[in-house]
């Protein structure tokens, strides 16, 4: 094993969001630890209703998670100090170093820099303690001039760490050599000079289109292009909730319908779902878009603001579908939030998302009090149907009860219900549990269909190494080595 440790973290940052600077981030962490360096991901903020926890119980980014399954490490809190959870239009649930804040919430985006930055540095500093390389992942783009005064994601960060910055731009949108000008002009001098090299990154066709313009960029800043990354599907998890597939497709296959609410969250736990080539998955807005006489499942996924999607549900018409779609018998499952709507009711005394009493959907037994206290757990679950073992996780504010017609569907590890069941009508507060082949190979049972696939975690790993061996192809490694001081 590589043991030198003065090496200058590096950074990925993009010009625009949705650029790919994730699964690039996640890419060099499997890179660089396949390669024998203790390594691991780093982002000071991360705004997503997509989280996980941690094994002491904290919530970080789920692509913290991801990158620090690339990097083989255990994830901590420290990894994404401060995570942003969007609850409304202009207003988010704080969570620092694993905990929700309530009181951060109120302050204003561009004071907040000074409740955090103290936190961040921390992190960050302890982070370059423990690990010989740390693989920084920025946030948005570093050229927003109007938040630069409070930014403690990106060149902030860059300069704290003393990190070698790689500026990604997505080449698939069009623009990229303005985007990648454009945003080293943005930047003031001792930024400028912490960027190493320039990526293109969802590159299509024939490299040799781009003619001269590596070399003209470069004249423009004395910066060279140390990549262009062809574009490569993989089975990853994404953040953004509505970069996952919009467009509905109908066909001979078994359907399954997830309902795509404002405020989903987790939304990637359904990523082998989507992958078993037997069933059609789609994410639906519209009651049109499922097809009533054809659905054999309808999944309502995790929210960060239960009310306010069960409102949605009832003022788009999901509410009746899904009554009459339980008549006959197609599966509807609720995850988490999705399993409170299922309920009779949904208390908030404690003013969590509003205080308003909401009457739930009425198809399973279950009533539900928002509690102060937030429950985030790594979750070892048995199924009482069959008695199989799943992991997950759990992020809830809920406590819920049940009447005789819930039956219990789901026990943690302490024998707690965490699930129910009345025929079929199910809900659970574990996430992650399609991930489990036993769990998925199960549900798709009950909708007469054989999975296809085996543990999601085996799929998502390999398409990690395939990442690291696809950047290494097509990135200047050994200018990037130089950059950080290996070399």
């Amino acid at each position: 094993m590589n043991t030198k440790t003065s090496l200058s973290p590096l950074m990925i940052q993009v010009c625009t969001s949705d650029a790919g600077k994730s699964y690039i981030a996640a890419g060099f962490c499997r890179l660089y630890a396949n390669r024998g360096f203790k390594v691991a991901p780093f982002k000071a903020q991360n705004m997503s209703n997509n989280a996980g926890v941690t094994p002491d119980g904290g919530e970080i980014g789920r692509a913290q998670l991801l990158q620090a399954q690339a990097a083989r490490v255990i994830p901590t809190v420290h990894m994404n100090p401060v995570l942003l959870k969007p609850e409304a239009d202009s207003m988010s649930q704080v969570i620092l170093l694993g905990k929700a804040q309530p009181q951060l919430k109120k302050i204003p985006w561009q004071e907040r820099k000074i409740y955090l930055w103290e936190t961040v540095k921390n992190s960050l500093h302890l982070m370059k303690q423990d690990y010989d390389l740390l693989i920084i992942e920025g946030a948005g783009s570093p050229a927003e001039i109007n938040l630069r005064s409070g930014d403690i994601v990106n060149m902030s960060v860059a300069l704290e760490a003393e990190a070698k910055v790689l500026l990604a731009s997505d080449i698939d949108r069009g623009g990229a050599f303005a985007h990648l000008l454009g945003t080293w002009h943005c930047l003031a001098t001792n930024e400028q000079e912490r960027i190493a090299g320039f990526l293109l990154n969802k590159f299509r066709g024939d490299p040799t289109l781009l003619g001269n313009a590596m070399d003209w960029l470069e004249g423009k800043t004395n910066i060279p292009t140390l990549g262009i990354i062809p574009m490569l599907n993989l089975p990853l998890p994404t953040e953004d909730a509505y970069s996952q597939q919009t467009e509905i497709k109908h066909s001979s296959k078994t359907e399954i319908a997830i309902i795509r609410t404002p405020y989903m969250s987790n939304f990637d736990e359904f990523d082998a779902l989507l992958n078993e080539t037997a069933v059609q998955v789609n994410f639906v807005d519209s009651i049109d878009q499922i097809d009533n006489t054809s659905i054999a499942a309808v999944i309502i996924p995790g929210s960060k603001h239960v009310s306010h999607d069960l409102d949605f549900l009832k003022q788009k018409g999901f509410a009746a579908q899904l009554h009459q779609l339980s008549t006959r018998g197609v599966q509807i499952l609720g995850v988490c939030g999705g399993m409170q709507m299922l309920g009779k009711s949904l208390e908030d005394p404690h003013n969590l998302e509003g205080g308003y009493a909401s009457t739930g959907l009425n198809l399973l037994g279950i009533k539900t009090t928002l509690e102060a206290e937030k429950t985030t757990q790594q979750t070892q679950a048995k199924l009482v149907s069959s008695g199989a073992q799943v992991i997950g996780y759990e992020i809830h504010h809920g406590k819920t009860t049940a009447d005789n017609n819930a039956k219990p569907y789901l026990l943690n590890q302490q024998g707690e219900v965490i699930g129910y069941v009345q025929g079929n009508i199910a809900g659970m507060y574990a996430h992650g549990l399609f991930d489990n082949a036993v769990y998925r190979h199960e549900f798709l049972e009950k909708l007469g269909v054989a999975a296809q696939s085996g543990e999601w975690n085996e799929q998502v790993d390999a398409a990690l190494d395939t990442l690291a061996l696809h950047l290494e192809s097509n990135c200047n490694i050994n200018a990037i080595d130089k950059a950080i001081g290996l070399i």
